[in-house]
């Protein structure tokens, strides 16, 4: 595994690569993230450990829309097996998944933690459906720092996550150490991944315009605009998700078929974003 620097402007080529992505299979694409964010809703409902169950099960849904894009990219439908993919691929990268999980499951957790001792848990509350949020509660100054304290660390444990479903994956790294790398990565490409963040930005803010002009022609109906918001809002993350998995190829190596695991099934190489930018090693 040898790891690639990028210039700056390759953050848009990945934003690029995560609609284009979306255009090619919108309907497969939205459906599978559909399907992942109510399979981890699901898990919610359970009592004490559902929202932890949750947690645990988002680099897995990471790793299957990093698939899905490159099953459409190579021409191929993505089907709902893809969901399963971080769990038939042998026995060693089922248990490295499922640890990469639960170390998700307890950096989120602690975050939020933390965030409880600005505000008595609030939060908290809200953030995991506990609780309800009313206008007094946002006005809060101390709910408004817990929420800002949550964001900026919440910041590290996502680049540490970024890259290491791809890693434990596509080239057998232990939990651990992908996670190292993939902090690695995002930090020596730093300049690629805020262009990226700011190309995001722009596009959710286009989508808000969007929303808005739609509101007007429909006259404030609260519902209709309710359910553009919403499906727009599950188009746009299916698109983010959809990108990852350009990030992943563009800052790492494509790995060799490993001789000695012959029983993992065969995984798609992810794959290049259209107009990809120069290597730089």
């Amino acid at each position: 595994m040898k790891l690639r620097i990028v210039p700056a402007r390759t953050g848009l080529d990945w934003v690029k690569g995560g609609i284009f992505v979306f255009r090619r299979q919108p309907l497969a694409m939205a459906a599978l993230f559909f399907m992942s964010m109510a399979a981890m809703s699901l898990l919610s409902l359970f009592p004490l450990i559902g929202p932890a169950l949750a947690l645990a099960l988002l680099p897995s849904v990471t790793l299957a829309m990093m698939v899905a894009s490159a099953e459409a990219m190579q021409g191929r439908f993505p089907t709902p097996d893809v969901l399963l993919v971080a769990f038939r691929t042998g026995k060693e990268r089922l248990r490295h998944m499922l640890q990469l999980g639960a170390l998700y499951a307890v950096g989120f957790l602690l975050v939020i933690g933390l965030s409880a001792l600005v505000d008595g848990g609030q939060f908290a509350l809200v953030y995991l459906g506990r609780a309800e949020l009313t206008e007094d509660i946002v006005q809060s100054s101390s709910f408004q720092a817990a929420m800002w304290l949550s964001m900026v660390l919440y910041l590290p444990l996502s680049l540490l996550f970024w890259h290491a479903p791809g890693l434990v994956h596509w080239h057998g790294v232990p939990p651990v150490k992908s996670l190292f790398f993939s902090l690695v990565a995002c930090v020596r490409n730093m300049g690629a991944f805020v262009v990226y963040g700011l190309g995001w930005l722009g596009v959710f803010a286009l989508g808000g315009l969007v929303i808005s002009l739609l509101a007007g022609l429909l006259g404030g109906s609260l519902g209709a605009v309710s359910g553009i918001m919403v499906g727009l809002a599950m188009v746009m993350a299916t698109m983010l998700f959809g990108s990852i998995v350009f990030t992943f190829r563009d800052c790492f190596e494509p790995p060799g078929r490993s001789a000695e695991r012959p029983d993992d099934e065969e995984r798609p190489a992810p794959p290049r974003p259209p107009g990809g930018p120069a290597e730089h090693d």
